[in-house]
């Protein structure tokens, strides 16, 4: 029998989390760019699928950078 593996939990995963409308509509305005400037995931993306994360949805991945520290990046979700 396998085990599921929660990638949420693994160490190599950074930290993803759905952003709410508000903040969403926040961080557009903050960088002044549009949903389509933003890099893409797909709802499939293993990650996505952890934190049920739907089409439309902007996820905030959170990475350590052991030059710059803690980084952000958003990304737009879409469809397969």
């Amino acid at each position: 029998m396998v085990e599921e593996l929660d990638v949420g939990k693994h160490v190599l995963v950074p930290k993803h989390e759905v952003l709410s409308p508000e903040k969403t509509k926040e961080i557009l305005e903050k960088f002044k760019v549009t949903y389509r400037h933003l890099p893409l995931v797909k709802v499939s993306d293993p990650a996505a699928k952890a934190i049920e994360a739907k089409a439309g949805d902007v996820l905030k991945i959170t990475r350590e950078s052991p030059t710059a520290g803690k980084i952000m990046v958003y990304k737009f979700v879409v469809e397969d």
